[in-house]
């Protein structure tokens, strides 16, 4: 029979401290990723508690209409001949020249007002450029719950304006 000695038990360092070549705790880029994504988490659920998104629907259409208002405006300019911008607010729908066309969110009102004599039907107005740049004038109000943006047209040299609205 064979009796060895035991070997005595490696030395633990004191409560804590971490045993040489170990580390503890986080990085400092660890810690900063985790408060980034509860900010992150945070404002998202603002926005979607607060309607935040509904309001930036109303916006970007705000937006997109202007732009298109514009883009029309500009192809006048350019072709030198008159351009046509339809609105069907009932339909929720616009068209701009060179086939560019959309739809606005059912979430969202909008009202046209504009030339009766441009109407095309009913339901639809319209707001045309000339090749100098002047417009027959007009004014579209996209709305959600008490907010609204406008996009004015002034007729005499055809600027599109864009613009909180009144409700």
């Amino acid at each position: 029979m064979i009796l060895r000695r035991p070997r005595p038990p490696a030395p633990q360092p004191p409560p804590g401290r971490a045993a040489p070549g170990c580390q503890r705790g986080f990085s400092l880029l660890e810690v900063l990723l985790v408060v980034g994504l509860i900010a992150v988490t945070g404002v998202l659920a603002a926005a979607a508690m607060s309607g935040g998104f509904d309001r930036i629907a109303l916006q970007s259409t705000a937006k997109e209409l202007a732009a298109q208002l514009r883009y029309t405006r500009a192809q006048a300019i350019a072709t030198g001949e008159p351009q046509r911008f339809v609105l069907d607010p009932q339909a929720r729908t616009w068209r701009a020249p060179n086939g560019r066309h959309g739809e606005i969110p059912a979430r969202l009102d909008v009202e046209f007002t504009g030339a009766r004599e441009l109407q095309t039907s009913n339901s639809e107005g319209a707001i045309v450029f000339f090749a100098d740049g002047a417009a027959t004038g007009g004014r579209i109000r996209v709305m959600l719950r008490g907010a609204a943006w406008q996009v004015d047209v002034a007729w005499l040299t055809g600027e599109v304006r864009l613009g909180r609205g009144e409700q």
